[in-house]
């Protein structure tokens, strides 16, 4: 219980309600002094953390080592002791995806020698842009002195030689940013051009003009290397938002293999948030392990304890949903077993469909 001494005013300055004791009957709020000294505003930090984590390594221990308890005690009634499940799943959210946006990818060592790579190859791409630039000058040039002799001694008319000038243009337009994500468009000014003049079997429709417009934007000005580091910022970026996506058509495979009459949809939801909660934090402890032994030094001993130690996280997490699903649902091995991997394989599609789309909504939101 806090020690902040109470207020002499018995009226509560949240809700206005008079305060008999120490808590407001009405609100809860307690009917302290609101202004403290740095070392009651520690202590009182302090108590609010111990009693946070009470409740939440209660909660951690029982997610890790008892798949399905917490699911069965929260729709049991026993919330108090437990954190609740979204609670818990938007700290563990929170807490992952932050922690791998600040821990390095690898050692110092490795980041030095890719740079120093990366300035290499960027030094030989400038050179080599250099000469090329040159010489399609060059061809440019001689090109059109050759097509336009042509058309002076008679051999092509006018027509023809700006036919002649627009497909060597065209053939030249293969730069780098044509050589990936290619649906048959050059640049913006092309699909434009097309859109606008061309036949109407060379026109594409609105969502498909809309489609190929943000591909090109996305690549214009951009190196294939500098459009692929972008888009994976982005993508992981959306990764959890994707989960919110995911997470309910999760719950919703749940619902359809299992009683309708025994389970409801809310049942399943709980069951996938707590699920959810503990693949999140099983990534995190395994990225926070390897990148702890990386801090360590290369050495073929702490290769095998890092592969060792992967391998278990990894078959506990794939094995975890098992052992979850036979406890809470209360069936059989062989119906749990069954029900697990159609309902895997489904899932599966799903969440590939969802990266699919989430990898073209990275593409085409870069900027």
């Amino acid at each position: 219980m806090s020690k902040n001494e109470l207020r002499k005013d018995k009226t509560c300055l949240n809700c206005r309600h008079v305060v008999a004791e120490r808590f407001c009957p009405n609100c809860g709020q307690e009917n302290t002094d609101t202004r403290k000294t740095f070392v009651q505003l520690f202590v009182h930090f302090f108590e609010d953390l111990t009693h946070y984590e009470n409740s939440f390594w209660k909660t951690i221990r029982n997610l890790i080592f008892k798949p399905s308890a917490l699911t069965k005690e929260y729709l049991s009634g026993k919330r108090m002791s437990y954190l609740a499940p979204i609670r818990l799943y938007i700290f563990i959210s929170f807490v992952t995806f932050f922690l791998f946006s600040v821990i390095p990818d690898g050692s110092d060592e490795e980041v030095t020698e890719a740079q120093k790579n990366n300035r290499h190859k960027q030094t030989e791409h400038v050179e080599n842009s250099k000469t090329d630039s040159i010489d399609n000058a060059q061809d440019s040039i001689q090109r059109q002195q050759w097509i336009a002799n042509l058309e002076q001694k008679g051999y092509i008319d006018k027509k023809m030689a700006d036919s002649l000038q627009n497909a060597y243009k065209q053939r030249n337009l293969t730069d780098e940013s044509s050589t990936y994500m290619n649906f048959g468009y050059h640049s913006v000014a092309q699909l434009d051009s097309i859109q606008k003049y061309g036949k109407a079997e060379e026109k594409i429709g609105d969502v498909g003009y809309w489609f190929h417009k943000k591909i090109l934007l996305a690549k214009q000005g951009k190196t294939k290397d500098e459009v692929m580091d972008k888009m994976s910022e982005v993508f992981i970026r959306n990764i959890p938002k994707a989960l919110f996506i995911y997470m309910p058509l999760f719950a919703f495979v749940l619902w359809v293999f299992q009683n309708k009459k025994r389970w409801y949809y809310f049942d399943h939801g709980i069951f996938t948030l707590h699920y959810f909660s503990f693949l999140l934090l099983a990534s995190l402890l395994l990225e926070l392990f390897n990148s702890f032994i990386g801090l360590l030094g290369n050495h073929w001993v702490l290769d095998i304890v890092i592969s060792v130690v992967d391998t278990i996280i990894i078959v506990y997490m794939l094995y975890y949903f098992f052992p979850a699903h036979h406890r809470f649902y209360e069936q059989s091995r062989f119906k749990t077993i069954l029900k697990g991997i159609l309902i895997f394989f489904i899932n599966m599609i799903i969440l590939s469909i969802i990266l699919i789309g989430l990898f073209f909504f990275s593409f085409i939101n870069i900027h």
